[in-house]
């Protein structure tokens, strides 16, 4: 990946949120939120700083952490496209559009392009079957899709 998260400013950041937050209720979730904001991810390396000056058991955060759809291990793309594997947009072609999407983005699912532009995830079912087959680039929304639609769509990215 391009970009190096584990800079000090970044672990000076992380101890600037914790510092704000540790005395408050509930502190582990708003703490979890700003390192994924500021790494990129969750890392274990964040996690163990956040264990240590919490108090909190390692495991716990790592249950935390991997429970959560939001928070994520490893860095994610600049955009994160997100192809829905759903019934009516599997049958409706689906999983061409994926490996296409993978081809174009030299990525596979689950994974994050070299670059660190790319995220590719095959998603459940977001609600848009109608529009089937649906990908989301972000928040962005692309429905009733052709194979032949992928490449500008990438592209515009």
């Amino acid at each position: 990946m391009a970009r190096n998260l584990f800079t000090e400013e970044n672990f000076q950041r992380l101890n600037e949120v914790i510092e704000a937050n540790r005395q408050k209720q509930g502190a582990l979730m708003p703490i979890l939120h700003e390192a994924q904001k500021i790494f990129g991810c969750v890392p274990m390396e964040v996690q163990k700083i956040i264990a240590e000056k919490l108090l909190i058991p390692l495991s716990e955060i790592y249950g935390v952490v991997t429970f959560y759809s939001q928070f994520t291990l490893e860095p994610r793309g600049e955009y994160v496209v997100g192809v829905c594997m759903g019934t009516a947009c599997y049958v409706r072609g689906a999983q061409p559009i994926l490996d296409k999407i993978s081809q174009l983005t030299n990525t596979k699912v689950g994974k994050t392009s070299e670059d660190g532009k790319f995220t590719l995830e095959a998603t459940r079912c977001i609600g848009a079957c109608g529009l089937a087959p649906v990908i989301t680039v972000n928040e962005d929304v692309y429905g009733r899709l052709e194979l032949k639609d992928i490449p500008g769509i990438i592209e515009k990215y």
